[in-house]
């Protein structure tokens, strides 16, 4: 196939593109960049593609991917990156008082908590905090979405009995 039939075949994928983009965006705009920049990356690696598969699905797969990765890239950014509205006299004397040891026990005792979820429980929560949507879950590890959901309802009350603790440090200081 010829880098011109390639080009010709993705650009007529686009309105599915555009209406699947649609589905992890919501805005017509970014769904718009998003189909841009799957669009842009098949071509640029079309001598990737291997003839004779499927070609919508592949390009389905790059845009789950992109978006994926420009999401967690920008939770990150937005981590990092203290807003000017963020930073208030309640914000600066909260954080005044907190220093890193507190900080490492509070995440020794999260991970211990981790360690303590049976295995059926602790991969899908995983999976949940680290982004991904209950469908891509249930999809990886092969059971029901209301599976998913329910293994992640109880790891989450599983960890808040572990660190039940801290939720009466967090709502005494709110109240303070």
């Amino acid at each position: 196939m010829t880098k011109f039939e390639f080009n010709h075949l993705v650009n007529h994928h686009s309105v599915s593109l555009r209406s699947y983009a649609l589905n992890f965006t919501k805005d017509a705009e970014d769904a718009n960049d998003l189909v841009q920049d799957t669009m842009l990356k098949a071509i640029t690696y079309y001598n990737k593609f291997k003839e004779g598969t499927n070609l919508k699905g592949w390009l389905f797969t790059i845009m789950k991917n992109t978006f994926i990765n420009n999401y967690r890239r920008l939770v990150k950014t937005n981590t990092l990156i203290t807003q000017s509205e963020d930073i208030s006299s309640a914000n600066l004397s909260y954080s005044a008082t907190k220093n890193q040891a507190e900080s490492k026990f509070v995440l020794g005792d999260i991970d211990k908590a981790l360690s303590q979820l049976p295995e059926e429980y602790y991969v899908p929560f995983i999976r949940y905090f680290e982004g991904y949507k209950y469908h891509e879950i249930a999809d990886m590890l092969a059971i029901p979405i209301g599976t998913v959901k329910t293994r992640i309802h109880v790891a989450r009350g599983i960890l808040k009995k572990y660190l039940k603790t801290y939720s009466k440090e967090i709502a005494t200081s709110e109240v303070m």
